[in-house]
């Protein structure tokens, strides 16, 4: 994987201008796993853009990863994918900004993760939104299996990719990783699904972060 493809994945490959200033939240770097941790127990519990909460959406998202047999690193990055949402609920004391304004959620938590975890965690967060753009321009069926919240946010993250959006995030070292991770993250967001605790994932998380 090249050397640190977090840095230049949501600029190089997603290929869009973000409308907004994501202010002090943009700055925000975990301390170390009990960080990470606190704050999906903290602000987890918040309803976003779709029918689950945040905390679901994850746990979900991770336990699909796991039984897909991905890797602790991906594994992991399901479980994080979304944690620019919760640092910007963290910043903001609970309240949710305005949802037809892209804060470019998946580069606050890259940026996050980066000093904790390795390149094949925050690849994949960082590309998450990228993903999406690109199976909605090479898989036309793909489109209908977004969520309400999705397609919202589809049009302010810049719709489909173009073909030359499509051959750079095709030239990605994580895009395959990034598009399971999209997959996961368009299917974990069923209501009233039971699935294991954020406690059956700490070790894992543990595990895969920086000594």
């Amino acid at each position: 994987m090249a050397s640190d493809p977090s840095q230049h994945s949501t600029d190089d490959v997603a290929g869009r201008v973000h409308d907004h200033s994501p202010g002090p939240a943009s700055d925000r770097v975990f301390g170390g796993v009990d960080d990470v941790l606190a704050v999906l127990r903290r602000w987890g519990s918040v309803f976003y853009d779709d029918r689950v909460t945040q905390l679901d959406h994850a746990l979900q998202c991770a336990t699909l990863a796991r039984e897909s047999g991905a890797g602790d690193e991906l594994v992991v990055a399901a479980l994080l994918h979304d944690i620019g949402h919760l640092l910007e609920l963290e910043r903001n004391e609970g309240r949710i900004g305005d949802l037809g304004v892209d804060r470019d959620h998946e580069s606050i938590a890259a940026r996050a993760l980066a000093p904790l975890f390795p390149p094949e965690v925050v690849a994949p967060v960082a590309l998450h939104v990228a993903a999406k753009r690109y199976l909605c321009a090479v898989e036309p069926e793909y489109h209908a299996t977004l969520s309400e919240g999705s397609v919202r946010s589809l049009v302010t993250q810049g719709g489909p990719m173009t073909p030359d959006e499509i051959e750079r995030f095709e030239r990605h070292p994580a895009h395959a990783a990034a598009a399971d991770l999209r997959r996961w993250d368009d299917a974990g967001k069923v209501e009233h699904l039971q699935v294991a605790g954020l406690d059956s994932f700490a070790a894992t998380v543990r595990a895969v972060a920086r000594p």
